[in-house]
């Protein structure tokens, strides 16, 4: 970890073109890029090509991040629900050419879901299956990401996300533990022991919102918090989830300075 190799780099932005400053990754200190397969970033015929390039002339190691806008892997409208597995499914098709590891986001309540929750959990874990399945066939681990502080969504505790990976029962299911995420909550603590963890996103907040603010402008503990990581889960990829690329460089720098 002293050497930072394993920090990739993720923007929020995806109005922006990432290819303008994708090939500078490395230059800049980054090992790895998780792409944010929406908007600009999503892998449609014109940007696969451009990931080639990138995959060909740099070093970086690729992780991808699944769409999330509009889709919920708890509906209970089938054929919506039908249509978010198709959605999924075929990026992790396409966007299995680049990376073996996808992260995932668990589902949330609809107003339908919030009179039947428990029939809501059990499409979120048969989404979850389902798409393990697909990933696997493709040599695909997914890692499903636990939530931060938000009325009606899934995966905010530990025991939650414990529980959900334990139910969907697929060998190549993992956890993304976004430290972050966790804060907001108030149960950091409680997440970073977990033997689930198979990646990590990381950004900092006030312990109330998601603000994704850059590493050390917040109330994380960092130095503790990464020695804890490291110690437990060295082989981890860690994501910096910056909402632009200065302030990814600035959290680059805070973490060189702690870890």
């Amino acid at each position: 970890m002293r050497s930072l190799q394993n920090i990739s780099f993720s923007s929020l932005c995806v109005t922006d073109d990432p290819f303008n400053w994708a090939c500078d990754l490395e230059d800049i200190g980054f090992g790895g890029w998780e792409v944010v397969c929406e908007g600009t970033q999503a892998l449609d015929d014109q940007n696969i090509v451009r990931m080639r390039e990138i995959c060909e002339t740099t070093d970086l190691a690729i992780t991808i991040h699944l769409p999330f806008s509009d889709l919920n892997l708890a509906s209970l409208n089938y054929p919506i629900w039908d249509e978010v597995m198709r959605q999924l499914t075929s990026c992790i098709r396409v966007a299995s050419e680049f990376s073996d590891l996808m992260v995932v986001h668990p589902g949330y309540l609809s107003p339908l879901g919030m009179q039947m929750p428990d029939l809501a959990w059990q499409q979120n874990i048969a989404g979850l299956q389902q798409l393990c399945d697909s990933a696997d066939d493709l040599g695909v681990r997914l890692a499903v990401e636990n939530m931060p502080r938000m009325d009606l969504i899934f995966g905010k505790g530990a025991d939650e996300m414990a529980g959900m990976i334990e139910l969907v029962g697929r060998e190549n299911l993992g956890m993304t533990l976004d430290v972050g995420h966790a804060h907001t909550n108030g149960v950091l603590s409680e997440f970073l022991g977990m033997k689930e963890i198979v990646h990590v996103h990381i950004h900092d907040n006030n312990g109330r919102r998601d603000e994704h603010l850059p590493i050390g402008e917040g109330t994380i503990a960092w130095a503790d918090v990464m020695a804890e990581l490291y110690k437990r889960h060295r082989g981890c990829r860690f994501v910096i989830e910056a909402r632009d690329l200065e302030e990814g460089k600035a959290s680059l720098r805070y973490l060189r300075g702690v870890v």
